[in-house]
């Protein structure tokens, strides 16, 4: 399941963004330094970005790229960022499909194979972040959960993404290193579909995303087990081929790899690339 999100349609948020003010400064002294020395029109400055940037990324990235639509959107007064988040594999089937998109942001790299081999649908993908796997539990950890092993105690309801989305390819991957088999009560499309479950105490316990265990705060407890570390998803962003507005896309995805994009990522709880 997928969710559409216009950042029009929300308070702006109060984010610190010193990316933001230099393009700021930039744009300003563009505008009023008529000896610049560049080959183009310094006076005019460069070209206003407008439009609607519309972003298919995976939703883990739901709350980082959120705040870094706000951030954008600041810096570019007449841009408009709106968000398709869901399962990578879906978004990417909906692109294959014919679905307008600027962007791919996906997480994994299999996932953006999908889209990238489908008629070079996308240009060269670059890992901007990476995620690890932790368990979630319901608040305080009543039953007790403190490995991955655990989760095979009977009676524990646990819920893990379907093995076709790049959560569930990962927790797949460590439960079979570790020679271990889960029965979950139920498989879910996306990671933040998953981690409801627990929220919402339909479940005792799920793996998912450190990030998305952060984003829960006190909802739920997160519990490290050391089998993550061999299943570490790389997170690769594209500006796809067909984009209706390259240029606000091109600009939206510097950003992300930019050193404030960065930032709001590290803080979310990403790795770096």
């Amino acid at each position: 399941m997928t969710t559409r999100t216009s950042l029009r349609a929300r308070r702006t948020l109060h984010v610190t963004g010193a990316a933001v003010a230099a393009l700021l400064m930039l744009s300003a002294c563009s505008s009023s330094d008529g000896t610049s020395s560049g080959a183009g029109p310094s006076a005019s400055g460069p070209a206003k970005l407008s439009g609607t940037v519309t972003v298919f990324a995976a939703a883990s990235l739901q709350e980082s790229f959120t705040a870094l639509g706000e951030q954008f959107e600041k810096a570019h007064p007449g841009a408009e960022v709106e968000f398709n988040f869901g399962g990578s594999d879906a978004l990417a089937a909906s692109i294959t499909s014919g679905a307008p998109a600027d962007v791919f942001a996906a997480a994994s790299t299999r996932t953006m194979t999908i889209v990238t081999d489908a008629k070079d649908n996308a240009s060269a993908p670059v890992t901007f972040a990476r995620n690890q796997l932790e368990i979630a539990t319901l608040p305080g950890n009543p039953d007790q959960v403190a490995s991955l092993e655990d989760l095979t105690k009977p009676g524990l309801k646990v819920v893990l993404c379907d093995k076709t989305v790049p959560c569930g390819a990962a927790a797949q991957k460590a439960l079979d290193a570790s020679g271990l088999k889960v029965t979950p009560v139920s498989y879910e499309q996306d990671v933040k579909s998953a981690l409801t479950k627990v929220e919402l105490k339909e479940a005792d316990a799920a793996v998912v995303y450190k990030t998305d265990v952060r984003a829960a705060g006190d909802k739920v407890e997160g519990v490290d087990f050391p089998e993550s570390a061999d299943a570490v998803n790389d997170y690769p962003i594209a500006l796809l081929k067909d984009s209706r507005n390259a240029e606000a896309a091109k600009a939206f995805v510097a950003l992300v790899r930019s050193a404030e994009g960065q930032k709001v990522l590290t803080e979310a709880g990403f790795l770096k690339p």
